[in-house]
């Protein structure tokens, strides 16, 4: 953020002893502030989140506090759309523990920005400048980054959003890590239409091996649940030149469920270019939670 840039500015200033080393300093000041969006990954978000004209909230989940940002679609009776963010930096060179995970790129903020349908932009614990807030520790953007803990706190702020709202349906969009919880998410929120994943992480026990990192022990895995109901529509897109989460990784899992589409976009990678497909997608989810029935008393027992 800019006040924690301008703090660590005058920090150095004060150990700046001469009028040469002062004004040393302050030519670099500019550079300096530039760069504080690199130093400081939330502020990305946030100018990003402004300049498409977001309102930015903070919403209690379960043990979690909550980023989340709105846009300005009326509120009528359809679904609210929900954008899950990947993993963003939980790492640094994969060596050493990020010590703010939130992402530098935020792809869904961008697509969100793509959608005329009321969506929030629905932040993990722990991101987005709130790394350091009681009871955040690492293991919530490592090991444990899809646990219990982190699906029942995001779970809580969505049904405060979703109440607030009265918002009768949701539909659930998630990239890579974000897929997963969109995954495990929607077998907890009855109120689910339809989950869509781009370049989704659905297992995250073979993603581990093929990848040769450490198991995600405290997180949960969407490919050991259960099949998501029938009534829950699902679109899985998978780039065919990903290579962090390739096509093979997803089929198994997808083989199973219900009600699913699985496209590959063979051009496309793990970032690119789902923003030139965005419209296309959006429009094939619109038709299909138009057409879906309403979800039955059996469903919202799942709550």
């Amino acid at each position: 953020m800019r006040h924690q840039a301008r703090h660590i500015m005058q920090v150095i200033l004060r150990h700046a002893h001469d009028t040469r080393h002062r004004a040393f300093v302050m030519l670099l000041a500019p550079l300096f502030f530039l760069s504080s969006c690199a130093i400081f990954p939330e502020t990305n978000v946030e100018h990003l989140a402004a300049s498409a004209g977001f309102k930015r909230e903070m919403v209690r989940g379960d043990t979690f506090l909550h980023v989340a940002y709105f846009n300005q679609a009326p509120r009528g009776a359809g679904p609210l759309h929900v954008y899950l963010e990947g993993d963003g930096s939980p790492w640094i060179d994969e060596r050493w523990i990020s010590a703010d995970p939130t992402p530098r790129n935020p792809l869904m903020l961008s697509l969100m920005a793509l959608d005329n349908a009321p969506s929030v932009y629905l932040g993990r614990p722990c991101y987005f400048g709130l790394a350091e807030t009681v009871p955040c520790s690492p293991r919530f953007w490592t090991s444990a980054r899809y646990s219990d803990s982190v699906v029942t706190s995001m779970q809580a702020a969505l049904k405060r959003i979703l109440d607030d709202g009265h918002f009768p349906d949701v539909v659930l969009i998630g990239h890579s890590g974000g897929g997963t919880l969109a995954m495990l998410l929607a077998e907890r929120i009855s109120q689910t239409r339809a989950v869509v994943t781009i370049a989704g992480n659905l297992d995250t026990d073979a993603w581990t091996a093929f990848h040769h990192y450490s198991p995600l022990a405290d997180s949960l895995n969407p490919a050991r649940q259960p099949p998501l109901p029938r009534d829950v529509y699902q679109l899985h897109l998978i780039g065919g030149r990903d290579r962090d989460v390739t096509p093979a990784l997803i089929r198994p899992v997808v083989a199973r469920q219900n009600s699913t589409d699985l496209k590959i976009i063979e051009e496309y990678d793990h970032v690119c270019c789902w923003l030139e497909m965005w419209p296309e997608v959006l429009a094939t989810l619109e038709s299909h939670t138009r057409s879906a029935s309403p979800r039955t008393a059996s469903a919202k027992s799942r709550h």
